[in-house]
């Protein structure tokens, strides 16, 4: 192998940042990017001085590249992460997985049976805010955690749905869930990671502000194994965009977290202690980027592997399958 960890991007929308990233992390070169649209593909190799292609088996055969990123449909990542397993590359999906479980565990077991690293790129994750409070939390500053109250109130205008490639894909029920799916995943993911597991959901979800297929609103009430209850609510129809906030309280404390800041530290403990007096690795992976060079060189763990990545898949399913019967799901 090459000095250097050479990546393909499968898909040119977010997949042109994460394109550019590996132009710019040290010990990483961009090979090669791919999108159904020559014309982007095209600008982007220019703009990043890589190889393009229209193909997807075409960067697949090619020996020179270690790593396939798909950031392409919510409901095809699973799909085109199994092939470039099986074509001996390592592979990571933008968020969500994907929108089925069925397909996570499959890319899971491919990963497995190829000896090679699956990671889903959730940006909290590489925030070393985030792993300052999900540490206080592991180590009881805030007591026992008691609820947790997420709410994520975006919006986004019809041509949203109706755009994008190919066009349409988010409005669709075959390639996309909807708010708490495509939006919504990333606190999903940063509440179970912090708070454990979800033992059971109760939920809603439907379409009350777009003309699309999929869901523009979900509310959900969540038990976790620890014994906590949660709530979540995730829309698109927010007018204006209120943005996502989180807040958590304990037995011993409390804490709110809104767009990637903390504006509430509580201990009832040490009433002037702050997130900032939270030691964590000083040498975390600022990307999946570098997060995959240091995996693929140095052995070393995701921040989110396939194991991870499955379960805010798993809650998400839930919610939308107890939508449809009207009963409590319970999570294995």
């Amino acid at each position: 192998m090459s000095d250097l960890v050479r990546f393909g991007i499968l898909g040119l929308g977010m997949g042109s940042v994460r394109a550019e990233t590996a132009t710019q992390t040290p010990g990483a070169k961009l090979a090669c990017v791919c999108s159904l649209d020559e014309a982007q593909a095209v600008e982007w190799a220019g703009k990043l001085d890589c190889d393009w292609t229209t193909r997807y088996e075409e960067m697949l055969a090619r020996p020179d590249i270690d790593v396939i990123g798909v950031l392409t449909s919510s409901g095809t990542h699973c799909d085109y992460a199994i092939q470039a397993l099986q074509a001996g590359k390592h592979a990571f999906t933008t968020k969500p997985m994907d929108i089925r479980l069925a397909k996570v565990d499959a890319a899971i077991q491919a990963a497995e049976q190829a000896n090679k690293i699956l990671a889903v790129d959730f940006g909290l994750r590489y925030s070393p805010v985030n792993h300052k409070l999900r540490m206080a939390i592991r180590s009881g500053v805030f007591g026992q955690v008691l609820y947790s109250d997420l709410l994520m109130r975006w919006y986004r205008a019809q041509t949203y749905y109706d755009g994008g490639i190919p066009a349409g894909w988010r409005s669709r029920r075959a390639t996309e869930g909807g708010s708490i799916s495509n939006q919504g995943v990333h606190s999903v993911d940063l509440m179970q990671w912090m708070l454990g597991p979800v033992s059971t959901v109760y939920g809603r979800a439907g379409t009350v502000g777009h003309e699309i297929e999929t869901e523009d609103q979900t509310m959900s009430l969540l038990t976790f194994q620890s014994g906590a209850w949660g709530m979540i609510h995730t829309t698109t129809c927010s007018t204006p965009d209120l943005g996502t906030k989180w807040e958590v309280g304990g037995s011993g404390g409390s804490f709110a977290w809104a767009e990637n800041k903390v504006p509430l530290f509580h201990s009832a403990a040490n009433p002037e202690s702050s997130i900032e007096d939270i030691e964590v690795d000083p040498n975390l992976p600022e990307s999946i980027i570098a997060d995959m060079v240091s995996a693929v060189t140095e052995g070393t763990p995701v921040q989110c592997d396939g194991y991870e990545g499955r379960k805010s898949v798993a809650i998400i399913e839930a919610v939308y399958e107890s939508s449809r019967t009207g009963k409590v799901v319970e999570l294995a």
